[in-house]
């Protein structure tokens, strides 16, 4: 389970708002002297903050510090999607072109209509996937009031 931490925002029915502070792994990485992503960390140019639809099967209220989570398989199921069909139908319209025996031009055109294929069954899927539990993030369990690192919420949601 993927974990994160953040402070409840808002709520709707069956679902939360919570607001997250995006953090990169630029503090443990060896080459963050010279990386340009490390110097915009620095900067604050990364530290927005960002907000997630949750689910959750227990009372919350907005201003609750909660743990969210994801189950890795849901992420790397998503990740397989959206990265490895688009690159898959590209590959395959390509080559059943090329087994035809068609010309180079043909080819090229037939790769970029398998990727937008592949594109457009990412989408669906998608949608047809989007009120599955499985895939959403949900409030795993609340933190005591006033725990250490406290989110502050700035501005309405």
């Amino acid at each position: 389970m993927i974990e994160e931490r953040g402070r409840v925002v808002g709520i709707e029915s069956g679902a939360a708002w919570v607001e997250t502070i995006r953090r990169s792994t630029c503090g443990s990485c060896q080459a963050r002297a010279g990386c340009g992503q490390a110097l915009l960390e620095r900067l604050g140019a990364r530290s927005r903050r960002g907000f997630i639809r949750v689910i959750f099967d227990q009372p919350v209220a907005v201003g609750d510090e909660v743990i969210i989570g994801l189950p890795e398989d849901a992420v790397l199921k998503a990740s397989a999607l959206m990265y490895v069909l688009p690159l898959a139908m590209l590959f395959l319209f390509a080559f059943l072109t090329n087994l035809a025996g068609l010309a180079e031009p043909w080819i090229i055109l037939a790769a970029v209509a398998g990727l937008a294929c592949g594109f457009a069954l990412t989408g669906w899927h998608t949608h047809r996937t989007r009120a599955n539990p499985q895939y959403q993030a949900q409030i795993l369990r609340h933190l005591p009031s006033g725990s250490a690192d406290v989110l502050q919420v700035h501005g309405s949601f």
